[in-house]
């Protein structure tokens, strides 16, 4: 029996305009386990020890986990950027994220450690495979002890960055940190536009620190950002497969549903309650 939980952003949208605390009670309408927060949104990044206290009472008090977070962050501001300059940006906001992770009570931060470009945003600039993975190497290795410290989990999403294709790159770059609390985010729709969630899953073994579901439809031999819809139930995802190889390595991790139905642009519109939900009773219905 997995962790269920829903991602904040599709309950309160990318501004963070809704209170933690709401979308807290949402998860719980929901009959869901619990909600992923995201950091530098619906928890700000000056936020305090105290009022992180006072959110994960709030959350024990209803019920609901707090076990990952999430930011979009990085995808303006890159960890493995050639400027030193956004780097060490990425690097101080970074810190905060472990803190008020640690602070909440959660197991394991989102994180994005790099990309060669940003498909849908031209004013990213194209960075050399090598050099990304020299740069991220060299910020996380600057992180590393530091979550290691507040016994914080570093996941790294697999991601449309150009970075990281496969789950075999992916595990040797988590390895040459050589600590257990660095790992993979695996996003299980994001596997399909050139593999399978279950490949990854049986590869990464120990490494996978929590899940992201989503559906995703190819189209030829792989798909465009239309492809993920604004269901769990329709898509190339087996969950059968999945739930197999999960219990291959049984993991007991956190599961959460992660919806930007990018099949809506451009009238793409969050938050959407009536699509939280869906997917909420979707998730309870497929995994």
């Amino acid at each position: 029996m997995y962790y269920k939980a829903i991602n904040y952003w599709v309950l309160g949208g990318f501004e963070g305009a809704k209170e933690p605390k709401k979308a807290i009670d949402d998860a719980a309408e929901m009959g869901l386990d619990g909600i992923e927060l995201t950091f530098g949104e619906s928890v700000k990044e000056d936020i305090t020890q105290d009022e992180c206290g006072e959110i994960k009472a709030y959350a024990k008090e209803k019920g609901i986990g707090l076990k990952t977070m999430a930011s979009g962050f990085y995808w303006g501001c890159s960890l493995s950027s050639p400027d030193e300059e956004e780097r060490n940006k990425a690097i101080d906001f970074s810190k905060k994220y472990i803190q008020a992770a640690s602070n909440l009570g959660a197991e394991t931060i989102l994180l994005i450690p790099g990309a060669v470009d940003v498909a849908w945003d031209d004013s990213r600039p194209v960075v050399p495979y090598q050099e990304v993975w020299n740069n991220a190497t060299k910020s996380l290795k600057e992180l590393v002890p530091i979550a290691e410290k507040a016994g914080v989990n570093i996941g790294l999403e697999n991601v449309w960055n150009k970075f990281l294709l496969s789950p075999m790159e992916m595990k040797l770059f988590i390895e040459q940190f050589n600590s257990s609390n660095i790992g993979c985010y695996l996003d299980l729709g994001n596997t399909l536009a050139n593999g399978y969630p279950e490949h990854w899953i049986t590869l990464l073994d120990k490494h996978v620190k929590a899940v992201h579901v989503k559906n995703f439809e190819r189209t030829d031999c792989g798909g465009v950002l239309h492809g993920f819809g604004d269901s769990l139930k329709e898509g190339d995802l087996d969950y059968e497969r999945v739930k197999i190889a999960l219990k291959s390595i049984n993991y007991q991790g956190p599961v959460t549903v992660e919806m930007i139905p990018f099949s809506r642009l451009p009238d793409l519109v969050l938050p959407d309650m009536e699509l939280a939900h869906k997917v909420a009773k979707e998730l309870l219905e497929v995994m």
